[in-house]
């Protein structure tokens, strides 16, 4: 579950720096933007599904 918390946190700091007006190589970035965002659904998604971690 930590490791969805921090994905998700980068995520989010990915997404305020990709927003801000002084980012350079905006169209590099916003690919980087969608892997991210595929990262975090995976990311997510394997978490809630994991057996491992329920008590």
């Amino acid at each position: 579950m930590n490791k969805a918390l921090i994905s998700i946190l980068l995520f989010v700091e990915l997404v305020l720096l990709i927003t801000s007006p002084l980012a350079a190589l905006a169209s590099l970035m916003l690919l980087v933007i969608v892997a991210a965002f595929f990262s975090t659904v995976s990311t997510v998604l394997s978490a809630v599904t994991d057996d491992n971690n329920r008590q």
